[in-house]
């Protein structure tokens, strides 16, 4: 089986998309797939990741216009709300995706995971894919996709997606079908209870954390004036990178941990975490791990 993924990663969109679709991928590749990513250029350390994990990588040439615009769209047609995350228009990246896939048949599967993408764009890349299964969290566009993967809880979630899907699109929705690694379960299957004190305090506030919210977490952790094991967990691309690793070099009891691969086992060992919602919501949820969780994207 051939899969490809058209995703992305920036200090605007963050990591999550990419993560997630990285999971998916790792679990195809160990059932014998043959995958490839095609994003636009990655922060420092992703593209490295994506490629130790034995998936192909083609990066797309940094985009210049916004997307939605340039009179592409059809008339009474509006751009997704975060068209701008792709840095080109759909048309202009729909082409160059095409192009990268040519060659040697067409894929199996594509899956989409980008908030600035559609149905527009899906069905353009149906010249190259069987079937696509588009990934979204936000139900705001129409999708043309065989599958459609939403790992968020809502009252009503198939409601949520009514006439933005194709007739007979296959539903996934849901936290039962959270894109979590198997590090999770693994951890899961050996979870023990936690008891009432807080010990110890697990800080995440994504792979990016643009605006610094790492430092105003610790910065609240001083002023509290508590003696708690603290572990911060940031990635390689953080904008105060050097600041947090000295800073919690000179802190008593605090770890900080660059691009970290043990996210469960760090999890497990907390008491409460502090963090971004998103992706890691689920990683929390998996493990039991109470969290004040901020919204840092809307």
């Amino acid at each position: 089986m051939r899969v490809a993924f058209r995703t992305d990663a920036s200090d605007r969109i963050g990591t999550g998309h990419l993560m997630r679709c990285l999971t998916l991928a790792d679990a195809l590749r160990a059932a014998g797939a043959r995958t490839r990513f095609v994003c636009r250029p990655l922060p420092q350390g992703l593209g490295e990741l994506v490629a130790s994990r034995g998936h192909e990588l083609v990066v797309l040439p940094a985009g210049t216009t916004v997307a939605g615009h340039g009179g592409r769209l059809p008339p009474g047609e509006a751009a997704p709300a975060h068209a701008a995350w792709l840095d080109a228009t759909q048309g202009d990246d729909a082409e160059a995706t095409l192009a990268v896939l040519a060659g040697g048949g067409d894929r199996d599967w594509l899956v989409v995971d980008h908030y600035a993408l559609d149905a527009r764009w899906e069905s353009r890349l149906r010249a190259r894919a069987n079937r696509i299964l588009a990934i979204d969290d936000l139900a705001d566009r129409r999708h043309d996709c065989d599958a459609l993967l939403d790992q968020n809880f809502y009252a009503d979630m198939h409601g949520r997606y009514r006439g933005l899907v194709p007739d007979g699109c296959a539903m996934l929705l849901g936290p039962r079908y959270a894109l979590l690694r198997p590090e999770f379960a693994a951890a899961r299957a050996v979870l023990g209870i936690r008891g009432e004190a807080v010990r110890r305090v697990l800080v995440f506030f994504g792979g990016v954390d643009a605006r610094n919210l790492t430092g105003a977490a610790l910065d609240a952790l001083d002023a509290i004036g508590t003696d708690l094991e603290v572990d911060v967990v940031i990635g390689a691309t953080h904008p105060q990178h050097d600041a947090i690793v000295a800073r919690c070099a000179a802190r008593a009891r605090t770890t900080c941990h660059v691009q970290a691969s043990n996210m469960a086992e760090l999890i497990a060992a907390a008491d409460i975490g502090v963090g971004a919602a998103g992706v890691a919501t689920w990683e929390r949820c998996a493990l039991g791990l109470p969290a004040l969780a901020v919204a840092v994207a809307r």
